[in-house]
């Protein structure tokens, strides 16, 4: 039977990348979007003709009525729900925190932790053996940021991010012995619009260049390491934080 997996974030970036690549091995794919639908629908188009089936799903992943909309329509469309890439992010222009305002840091870590900590708890809801479910894979998508700090730029991230770390390895322990693995990948300098939405359109140009690796990385290649911790190759793996950063 072909799998199910909600994608949040998944009209760009590295989540449409794991959307193209899900759907050329069968998968069924819902791809959460906020506002660009457009974009999401850009992303449904790449999944089905590389052989999957898809749905552009919208919703806010800080809100909750939005979150459990989301699975209900995975479920509903597709009969089931396998996996979540927990993929939505943002990130605001570079600053000190002590030029950072309220509204700022509130959004940030309403979309990148609660966000991020709601649809982790809806899957797990969903996919454990011990609540009715088939069990099933959670990837994390955290960030280089996590161990690095982002000074000057922007701390707000890099500890949102940290959080998605710690709740990595607490959940996999957790969900275990429900059947759930739960993983994270951490991506370092890649080539996405998320460093524009920062102010700094060429950051991982620039900055990619000084990596062990000398360039930065794609959004298909920290895809690439999602889509085998979502597989059954991966079946043995859990708890794991993969770096994908180039040596960073």
């Amino acid at each position: 039977m072909t799998k199910a997996v909600l994608i949040t974030g998944g009209s760009r970036g590295i989540g449409r990348s794991c959307a193209r690549l899900l759907g050329a091995q069968g998968w069924s794919v819902g791809v959460n979007y906020a506002q660009n639908r457009a974009a999401a629908q850009e992303t449904v188009a790449e999944v089905e003709r590389a052989g999957g089936r898809a749905l552009p799903i919208p919703g806010d992943v800080a809100n909750e009525a939005d979150v459990l909309a989301m699975f209900d329509t995975v479920q509903q469309t597709f009969g089931r729900v396998d996996a979540l890439v927990n993929n939505a992010g943002i990130v605001a222009p570079s600053s000190q925190l002590a030029d950072m305002d309220l509204a700022r840091l509130k959004r940030v870590f309403d979309v990148n932790v609660l966000g991020a900590y709601l649809c982790a708890r809806e899957a797990a809801r969903r996919m454990s053996t011990d609540r009715g479910g088939a069990g099933g894979v959670i990837v994390n998508v955290s960030s280089a940021a996590a161990r690095l700090g982002s000074p000057n730029e922007y701390v707000d991230y890099a500890g949102s991010k940290g959080a998605i770390d710690t709740m990595t390895l607490g959940l996999a322990k957790e969900l275990g012995p429900r059947g759930v693995r739960v993983n994270a990948v951490r991506p370092g300098l890649i080539d996405t619009e998320i460093h524009a939405s920062g102010g700094k359109p060429d950051r991982a140009a620039q900055l990619g260049a000084s990596t062990p690796l000398g360039r930065p990385g794609s959004a298909d290649e920290v895809a690439q390491s999602i889509v085998w911790l979502l597989s059954d190759a991966a079946s043995y793996v859990t708890g794991a934080i993969l770096d994908v950063a180039g040596g960073r």
